[in-house]
């Protein structure tokens, strides 16, 4: 049985908090949580066979709003949700279907700084970008561009994202801008209620073997593969993922601190403890794959809940592992955030996301001096095979 909440922005959490007001004067609260621990239906993907904590009793009037912390200096996760947990019976009926949000996303930039030196060779200014493509969970519509020169689709060899690419000559104002829009509709994933599209989510022969091997700095090997000796594995692959699940929610704290993370270096996370989504999500993936369940790495944004439109100061990113003939998401940075919405974040997806790629160690032609790259969600801008600084600028509106 899956137990659900209603939510704002598309969280479904198997928590409930009852928030009292104890003594007005002082404005002081005293919250009692009570958390279930959920069962995913019908996928088979659920908490491990351990006992269950007592279920508490439903809260009779509607719990306080809990709103998720909004980060980044540098532009890395902006989750925003916000969750809304409901009266008892209406958080004991599950969701008709999942949910969906349309929005406009600007993918844009500004290069500056420029400095044209005369030679025609030395001012080639290359730039990459990702290139946003629909899915089964989203669908996406590309809008006329704004660039300095065309942009072309290319493809990279990987994980057949697309993305894009121009070169231009250095202008004389030493600047430019760059503005890719986006029609959006994104879909929650609720993999304990539909089905998804299931030839889509086959694997074969070649495809397991791709999302089984090792990423430069995804080891399926050594140092990080010591956590597991701590563990009784589980035979079923959905349980066996929550453990692992659990395990790296309750090893990497959520920290961004001096130098280091942000990379999904999985060797530096298991070594530091913390980190962001990347470091989070590539010491899953190493986990995963090490044990024979194949994992993906997917990066995109969050879209602020709890506004219409505005900035986006950065990416996020999250995990799927594949069980029972389907991709299933995982989101642990976001779980170790909110610990009450630990169930949703395993094996569902709140409707307010942007995916723009896939992959690890991507190669793409022509390639940039950083090939592969160890990720896609930044524009790349080299001059004379030299990285440039993009100021980016990532605004959205909603539609719906």
């Amino acid at each position: 049985m899956t137990v659900y909440c209603a939510d704002y922005d598309n969280v479904y959490a198997s928590a409930w908090t009852i928030q009292l007001l104890a003594g007005s004067a002082c404005m002081r609260f005293l919250t009692l949580t009570f958390t279930l621990v959920g069962f995913v239906a019908g996928s088979g993907c659920g908490p491990p066979t351990n006992p269950a904590p007592p279920v508490a009793s439903a809260p009779a009037a509607k719990a306080a709003l809990q709103t998720a912390e909004t980060v980044d200096r540098n532009g890395i996760d902006t989750p925003a949700e916000t969750v809304v947990a409901t009266t008892a019976s209406e958080a004991t009926e599950p969701a008709a279907k999942p949910k969906a949000r349309q929005f406009t996303f600007h993918y844009k930039f500004r290069v500056k700084d420029l400095q044209p030196t005369g030679d025609a060779a030395k001012d080639i200014v290359r730039v990459w970008l990702p290139c946003a493509s629909s899915t089964d969970c989203q669908t996406v519509t590309r809008l006329k561009a704004t660039a300095p020169a065309e942009l072309t689709e290319h493809k990279e060899s990987q994980y057949g994202n697309p993305l894009l690419y121009f070169e231009t000559a250095a202008p004389s104002a030493g600047e430019f801008w760059v503005d890719v829009p986006y029609e959006v509709v994104r879909h929650e994933v609720l993999k304990s209620g539909s089905p998804g599209n299931a030839d889509a989510e086959k694997l074969d022969d070649m495809l397991r073997s791709q999302f089984l091997a090792a990423d430069k700095m995804v080891p399926t090997t050594g140092k990080p593969l010591k956590m597991l000796e701590t563990l009784e594995l589980q035979e079923d692959p959905c349980h066996l993922a929550r453990q692992l699940y659990d395990l790296v929610d309750g090893h990497v704290a959520y920290k961004k601190e001096g130098t280091g993370w942000g990379r999904g270096d999985t060797n530096w996370v298991c070594d530091s403890g913390y980190g962001n989504c990347t470091d989070f999500h590539a010491y899953f993936i190493a986990l995963a794959r090490s044990i024979g369940i194949p994992a993906r790495f997917a990066i995109g944004f969050t879209i602020p809940a709890e506004t219409n439109e505005g900035k986006i100061a950065g990416y996020h990113c999250w995990a799927e592992f594949h069980a029972d003939g389907k991709w299933v998401p995982v989101d642990i940075s976001e779980a170790d955030k909110t610990p009450e919405l630990a169930d949703y974040y395993f094996g569902h997806h709140p409707a307010n996301r942007f995916e723009v790629t896939q992959g690890r160690d991507l190669i793409v032609e022509p390639a940039p001096s950083n090939s592969p790259i160890n990720f896609l969600v930044y524009p790349i801008v080299e001059v004379d095979g030299k990285p440039v600084q993009a100021q980016t600028e990532f605004t959205f509106k909603r539609r719906k």
